[in-house]
């Protein structure tokens, strides 16, 4: 499919005001190149986390409800996304996309179903649009979050970060900070053999950037060996 997945993360729901410039962006961006959102986890997932550290779960069930506040979410952004619809099978995307429309797609339908990835924490919203890429051969992803991409430490708690414009999947499974992707991501990607963007979304036009070709601050994960 002739499509880039794009993955808005939950982290930029803190900041409302830009989430919703992003979100015009993105369906300014829909008339001109096929998108497919799907949705982060955020605030939904959060909950999932913290009921597990509670109760001790078992690792399908709190993975499950992780995946319900990634469909949470994707209620939340259609309603911010102007002409969106919701869709929760991979066979109604195209058609979607077809009419004109900028899908967001719920994905707890088919991952119920499927149980195509790893039930566990380090499996989160980022993997599982990396996946959806795949099975829909989709050309690209994009994950959208609250920084510019991975960077050698986090941006979040050290000013001395610096970005990394280009990295193989290989050397991002080697690295022990903690990145702002999921643990899992790398491994998926060298599997997988494909390449995804990491971009700031409170910056829509860099996501703009990348759709054109063009350079812009963000990190580029190649699955090259």
């Amino acid at each position: 499919m002739d499509a880039t997945i794009i993955k808005v993360g939950g982290s930029l729901a803190v900041q409302p005001e830009k989430l919703r410039a992003l979100c015009a962006k993105l369906a300014e961006l829909s008339r001109e190149y096929r998108l497919i959102v799907v949705p982060g986890g955020g605030e939904f997932a959060d909950v999932a986390r913290n009921l597990d550290r509670r109760f001790s779960l078992s690792p399908e069930v709190s993975h499950r409800m992780a995946i319900l506040g990634m469909d949470q979410y994707g209620l939340l952004l259609s309603d911010l996304l102007p002409n969106s619809c919701l869709v929760s099978k991979l066979e109604s995307l195209q058609e979607a996309l077809d009419s004109g429309k900028l899908p967001v797609f719920l994905p707890s339908t088919f991952f119920f179903a499927e149980n195509a990835l790893p039930n566990s924490w380090d499996v989160t919203s980022d993997s599982i649009a990396v996946f959806i890429a795949w099975q829909l051969h989709a050309s690209r992803t994009i994950l959208v979050t609250d920084v510019d991409g991975v960077c050698t430490s986090d941006p979040k708690k050290s000013s001395e970060a610096k970005l990394i414009s280009e990295l193989p999947a290989r050397d991002l499974l080697r690295m022990h900070e903690r990145t702002s992707v999921d643990k899992f991501l790398p491994k998926l990607l060298l599997q997988l053999k494909t390449e995804c963007f990491v971009v700031n979304g409170l910056h829509p036009e860099r996501v703009q950037d990348i759709l054109k070709g063009q350079d812009t601050a963000c990190t580029l994960i190649t699955s090259e060996l």
